[in-house]
């Protein structure tokens, strides 16, 4: 436990180094391209956050592998080992589109079980931290940790529930009743954010489709708190795979799922 302690000492100084980064290069012009589709950006900070990060992991964990969106990082087919996920900047439309709501996200799995998560609000500057024997705590600027207790087991029909606006607009996995059913469908545009949502007890789940640097970090959190993380039609996550991810509390997963399927 003592390197680990030491891994996440340095994972959270770097993090907030990122921030600060971030902060500086959004004053200035940066370029945007697209992707897969117009509504694919990647941005020059994207892609230079994603380089300090993996540096920085190399040089702490030499004998880890590190899966990056920008592709900075290694080719991995499986989980043996150290594995990292780094995404260097979490709802790339909302950081171009709002300069607002986008995250920075770091998990480490250690031979495929969830070790150390991070998701880091980068305009509110709170980070989400955690992983299993050390709880989950949220801090803002200058506080303390405070430690976040485990959601409350709420009901779909008694809560909110985040569901991203490609699944809802197509009504995929009859997402439209799915949201009907809830309280209220929400849509913040960054999985990061959402994760961190459903962690607080803001949202009884979130739905969407996503990578794996998308729900690495959210899903050590999402476990430590004892939340349910799996595939739409309830199958467990592949690490390495992107897939249409629920993560809920227990009795609004049983729900969502007989619902979408």
């Amino acid at each position: 436990m003592m390197e680990l302690n030491k891994i996440d000492h340095e994972i959270q100084r770097i993090l907030n180094v990122t921030r600060l980064s971030t902060l500086d290069e959004m004053k200035n012009d940066f370029t945007v391209e697209e992707k897969s589709g117009r509504k694919d950006l990647v941005t020059a900070i994207d892609k230079s956050n994603e380089k300090m990060l993996v540096s920085v992991i190399r040089q702490l964990d030499p004998e880890a592998r590190i899966l990056g969106e920008e592709g900075f990082g290694d080719q991995i087919d499986d989980m043996h080992g150290h594995v990292w996920f780094v995404d260097p900047i979490d709802g790339t439309m909302n950081f171009v589109m709002q300069k607002n709501r986008f995250a920075i996200m770091i998990a480490l799995y250690v031979d495929g079980k969830p070790q150390l998560g991070y998701i880091l609000d980068v305009m509110q500057n709170i980070l989400y931290h955690g992983g299993p024997e050390m709880g989950v705590y949220a801090r803002s600027a200058g506080m303390v940790d405070r430690r976040i207790k485990r959601p409350d087991n709420v009901s779909l029909d008694n809560s909110l529930i985040g569901i991203s606006g490609p699944l809802l607009i197509n009504d995929d996995y009859n997402m439209k009743k799915i949201a009907q059913t809830s309280r209220g469908p929400r849509m913040y545009g960054s999985a990061g954010l959402e994760f961190a949502s459903v962690i607080k007890g803001e949202l009884s789940g979130y739905v969407s489709y996503l990578k794996p640097w998308d729900f690495a970090a959210g899903n050590v959190l999402a476990n430590e708190l004892g939340l349910a993380v799996k595939t739409i039609d309830g199958a467990p996550l592949d690490m390495l795979s992107s897939n249409v991810v629920l993560v809920a509390t227990e009795q609004a997963s049983e729900e969502v799922i007989k619902l979408a399927n």
